[in-house]
């Protein structure tokens, strides 16, 4: 018997502690890396779902002889200068709904203050309105000036995502312009055949990320004209911005974007009087069927068009995982996510059963059989006879 035998040590134990030691330290050294890169990774995450939308765009371009670089930076700026656009004419119309407002409060208060006392009964005063009105105000103050104090704060917040987006413009255009490039130096170190899947899987991923954002975009288009144009026929004031905080919000924020969207228009037309709010409240009502049953099956024949359950579900987890950046990439990606499910896993044909039938029991029983097709005669017994091809099939012997 050997020492090592004697001691009732195997002689693989040091070893295996040893590289269980170092397991244990790699990925204690992987988890910190991964905190002080949180910040770093979820900008190349952005950048790089940017640039699987913008891929296409680009691809358009370099085709009509533009290189690259040019095409990226054209439909970068594009995008921003829409960007620019919506939130600007979005903030010009909420600072002025503001002022018209605050300038309406004291009639508004007035009209208000009668209507109880009449209807209750009561006799409250103006002057104690006007009163919790001047402490409300004080509060307000005080609040700016807390806010002024805090300049610094908030300007150092500023600088943080200025350069936050800078960094993800950066490698946004990278990622596009040098697609092929990055793309290629990714698969020289891969397998043959891993290379071919991992090619398969960035296509999915640049068809249907772009397809769903197009897609939405085009539809925002077509719900922004439409509304504006039932806003000027109403007579309601900010007209276009309206109609684009609905085109944008119904198409990019899933579920609920429709009803958050549709709100502010019926808001500012309710100032305006009940009527002008209750006819903008039809018209969202039938624009959304026309959007849901007409428009949108046929703008995303082609792409990736997502249930709305699924695509509200992916935006509560990506915010999440991630907070407000995963819940404006949750759309794309569970998109991409859909499309490789459908691709890369495998679907049977599934065994008909009544609870996968979507036809009522009455309709079975009356017109299942379908067009042109008679039902099988009775038996004596209570049975049905077979159709003649299922008899014809089975032979003599059956």
């Amino acid at each position: 018997m050997s020492a090592q035998d004697k001691s009732g040590m195997p002689p693989w134990l040091p070893r295996a502690m040893f590289l269980a030691v170092w397991t244990v330290i790699a990925f204690g050294v992987a988890a910190w890396l991964f905190l002080q890169l949180r910040g770093l990774l979820v900008l190349l995450l952005i950048s790089l779902f940017l640039a699987l939308a913008l891929e296409p765009a680009v691809n358009f371009l370099h085709r009509h002889r533009w290189s690259r670089g040019a095409a990226t930076g054209a439909v970068m700026l594009s995008g921003l200068v829409i960007v620019v656009l919506f939130f600007s004419v979005l903030g010009s119309m909420l600072v002025g709904q503001v002022l018209e407002f605050v300038n309406q409060v004291p009639a508004m208060s007035r009209g208000l203050l009668s209507w109880v006392n009449a209807t209750f009964n009561t006799r409250f005063s103006p002057n104690n309105l006007l009163s919790e009105i001047t402490d409300a105000t004080g509060l307000i103050d005080q609040y700016a000036t807390s806010v002024a104090e805090n300049a610094w704060g908030a300007g150092t917040t500023l600088l943080v995502l200025l350069f936050n987006g800078l960094t993800v413009a950066l490698f946004t255009y990278y990622l596009t312009a040098d697609g092929p490039r990055f793309r290629r130096t990714i698969c020289s170190v891969l397998p043959p055949r891993t290379q071919r899947e991992v090619l398969r899987a960035w296509e999915i991923a640049i068809d249907k990320t772009g397809g769903y954002i197009y897609s939405r975009a085009l539809m925002a288009l077509v719900a922004t004209v439409a509304h504006y144009l039932a806003l000027v026929v109403l007579d309601i004031h900010y007209a276009f911005a309206l109609a684009l905080w609905v085109g944008v919000l119904s198409q990019f924020i899933p579920t609920v974007g429709t009803y958050i969207g549709g709100a502010l228009p019926v808001l500012v037309a309710l100032m305006q009087g009940p009527w002008p709010a209750l006819w903008m409240l039809v018209f969202i009502t039938l624009y959304q069927q026309f959007e849901n049953y007409l428009l949108q099956p046929r703008i995303t024949a082609r792409t990736l068009d997502m249930h709305p359950a699924v695509a509200f579900g992916s935006v509560i987890a990506g915010a999440a995982i991630l907070g407000a950046p995963g819940a404006l990439l949750a759309l794309p990606a569970g998109a991409s996510l859909q499309a490789f499910l459908g691709v890369y896993i495998r679907r049977y044909t599934v065994a008909e059963h009544p609870l996968l039938d979507d036809v009522p029991d009455d309709d079975e029983e009356h017109g299942a059989e379908g067009p042109g097709e008679p039902a099988a005669p009775a038996v004596p017994g209570g049975a049905t006879a077979a159709p003649r091809g299922d008899a014809a099939r089975r032979g003599p012997g059956a």
